[in-house]
């Protein structure tokens, strides 16, 4: 399946979504509500495939919170990236995909120590790199006097 018939067909899911192609990846922009039953679908759909979740990064955009996931089908050979976001900065909340791809576990704890982007779902949702005597160093608007870190 080449980037176009991957782009038809996620628009075959999902009329609302947004693609953007002509990148090395196919692009979908996925809002938080239908972030859960978009994966699995990718997960388990045989047209698709998508087996492997290898990267999940937080991503602070100034006014939203995000979080970008890239996927892989190791059977037939493609990849997609998920991009999704939330404007809430004080109570910041997504799904978990933990329960679709392993490798999520890991990766969310690590969104949620440095960012502090809440994952609901997820089976042990603690930090862990730092205390709880730290903010969340990997937004932009991070400020601790005592490590002398400013915005």
């Amino acid at each position: 399946m080449d980037k176009i018939q991957l782009g038809d067909f996620l628009i075959s899911l999902d009329k609302d979504l947004e693609i953007k192609e002509g990148k090395q990846f196919t692009e979908v922009s996925v809002p938080p509500e239908k972030l859960y039953s978009l994966a699995r679908m990718l997960r388990e759909r045989e047209e698709v495939q998508f087996d492997f979740l290898y990267c999940l990064s937080g991503v602070d955009y100034g006014q939203d919170l995000g979080v970008v996931y890239h996927l892989r089908s190791t059977v037939y050979d493609h990849s997609v990236v998920l991009k999704t976001r939330t404007s809430d900065r004080e109570k910041p909340q997504l799904d978990s995909v933990s329960d679709i791809w392993k490798t999520a576990d890991f990766q969310e704890r690590e969104v949620f120590d440095l960012l502090g982007i809440k994952f609901t779902n997820h089976p042990d949702l603690r930090r862990l790199f730092l205390d709880s005597t730290w903010g969340f160093p990997l937004r932009k608007d991070y400020a601790d006097d005592i490590n002398i870190v400013t915005k």
